[in-house]
């Protein structure tokens, strides 16, 4: 699985608006840099109570990416 489909995944399981989750990908030379935007209401279902559900998807795109440097951005 791509970390691109796990955080859609992910966020999609979180949101009650799945159908207003988008990830963007962005390459750069020495990083991937993953935007994810959802729909505002569910702005804080994503983030969690002091950043805890988006601090536990950074570490399992760490993870997932093995060597290469893979960065979360949620917008």
């Amino acid at each position: 699985m791509k970390e691109r489909d796990l955080v859609e995944y992910i966020a999609k399981a979180l949101v009650e608006s799945p159908d207003k989750v988008a990830v963007k990908e962005v390459h750069g030379s020495s990083v991937t840099v993953l935007e994810l935007h959802v729909d505002r209401d569910d702005m804080g279902r994503v983030i969690g109570k002091d950043g805890r559900v988006a601090n536990a998807m950074r570490t399992l795109l760490r993870v997932a990416a093995q060597d290469r440097r893979v960065v979360l951005e949620i917008a």
